[in-house]
């Protein structure tokens, strides 16, 4: 098993590039629908689509193909599929890391650069270049093609949505360095110093992965609380950490057993505490991952599965009702990022420099170091033989841009949102061209695979 030098001929350079044609017509389409000079469909119907992308399409389309390819046999083949979400985030945060110390960003924007260079769209891109490649019947990877392309994009999104509520959501905190320390009566209190105000106009892009980000802000979600609990600002004493009692529903409460029972605890593992539950991982049941369980659990037990799932199945109505409806989340997500696209970039005070840096960094060289690490992988015979999907599905984790939940991240934590909506607008415009670039060196590498 070994990928080497063929002949890549006419018909397979078409294989290669139609399918991101028609998801690039797709998006035409949704930037011509909601360009303010046409404004054919306003931004309130693209921001409806997109929540009916996240609670319905998505998750049907997960459902359907999950459970209907899920076994424990294939769970245990499928391992690697994780661990490589893992491999390029770490991988992308160094080039993040060395983008910043070479193109210098302004201070308050360093570990943006990082984490935003590190952290790809690992979801619904990926699904829908795979639901354009698998659309035809005579593609490269064979007649179970779909089903097998989404259910390792949706082993994937465990632990993306994952590293989303935990690694992402804490490097996008607020800099310390722009909040002023305040006490009074003995109270440690941080305001918000002359860090420019971010326009919060740009609602379809802070809503196109997260529907509903607004109901989701907490007291402390716009403030450098892991500055704040882990730093000693102005010599914090015990009382200035922040009670994890109070912070359960954001007023004070006089102390409670459990809360005495607290102060017994080290300093620093009290600290980790208090950080820990107001990490918003509970936010990681959302329709997506419901479904991707349910899928999960009903692929998994024999008996379940018979009824729900294949043509002789009591349920197989209720499947093929989700799988029409799942029909409609590739062009519904290709149509919200041509919305996006139409917004056009908003001001960014992050540089040309760094810009320029992120983008080379995320997709060029990110993807060149993704086939060294698949070949590795397939050399110490880590992956699926024989099966080219599973390969390319693992090749585009590392060629996607950005993930486009850092709009909505940045929104709710009151950082970098301006500097998110630009650097988005310019990652999907040149992955156009990088995506095409790159999909022809794999199609190529694929056609190899035996």
């Amino acid at each position: 098993m070994a990928f080497f030098d063929v002949k890549f001929g006419e018909q397979e350079l078409i294989r290669a590039v139609v399918p991101l044609l028609k998801l690039l017509c797709l998006t035409v389409i949704g930037i011509l629908l909601a360009h303010p000079r046409t404004q054919l469909v306003p931004k309130s119907t693209f921001k409806l689509l997109s929540k009916l992308v996240f609670a319905l399409f998505l998750p049907c389309t997960i459902f359907i193909h999950l459970g209907e390819s899920v076994s424990l046999k294939n769970l245990a083949l499928w391992w690697f599929i994780p661990v490589n979400v893992i491999i390029s985030t770490v991988i992308g945060c160094v080039l993040g890391l060395l983008v910043a110390v070479i193109c210098r960003p302004p201070p308050e924007f360093f570990r943006f650069t990082v984490i935003v260079t590190g952290f790809g769209n690992t979801g619904n891109l990926i699904l829908a270049i795979v639901g354009s490649i698998c659309h035809d019947s005579d593609n490269s990877f064979g007649p179970y093609c779909h089903t097998n392309g989404t259910a390792y994009v949706s082993v994937a999104q465990w632990v993306s949505v994952f590293l989303v509520y935990t690694l992402v959501y804490h490097m996008m905190e607020p800099p310390m360095e722009y909040y002023e320390v305040v006490e009074e009566d003995g109270e440690i209190e941080i305001v918000r110093e002359d860090l420019r105000a971010n326009d919060l106009s740009r609602p379809l892009l802070h809503e196109a992965e997260w529907p509903g980000i607004e109901d989701k802000e907490t007291k402390h979600c716009k403030t450098p609380f892991i500055a704040r609990v882990f730093a000693n600002v102005s010599d914090f004493s015990q009382t200035s950490i922040p009670d994890p009692d109070s912070l359960e529903d954001g007023h004070e409460r006089p102390r409670s057993p459990k809360s005495i029972r607290c102060l017994a605890e080290p300093r620093m593992v009290r600290k980790i505490r208090i950080v820990a539950e107001q990490t918003p991982v509970r936010h990681i049941l959302q329709p997506p991952t419901i479904a991707t369980f349910l899928a999960l659990v009903i692929g998994l037990v024999p008996f379940l599965k018979s009824i729900v799932y294949g043509d002789d199945a009591p349920l197989s109505f209720l499947t093929d009702s989700l799988d029409i409806v799942a029909g409609a989340m590739v062009p519904s997500v290709m149509l919200v990022l041509g919305g996006m696209i139409a917004e056009g970039p908003n001001e960014s005070k992050l540089g040309i420099r760094t810009t320029i840096g992120i983008l080379v960094a995320r997709l060029l060289i990110l993807p060149t170091l993704g086939i060294g690490v698949v070949l590795l992988a397939d050399k110490l015979n880590l992956l699926i033989e024989g099966d080219r999907m599973f390969l390319f599905v693992l090749l585009l984790q590392y060629t996607t841009p950005s993930a486009i939940l850092f709009g909505a991240i940045s929104s709710l934590r009151g950082y970098a949102v301006s500097e998110a909506s630009a650097l988005l607008f310019w990652q999907h415009v040149f992955a156009l061209f990088s995506l095409s670039m790159y999909s022809i060196v794999y199609f190529k590498l694929l056609m190899s695979y035996v």
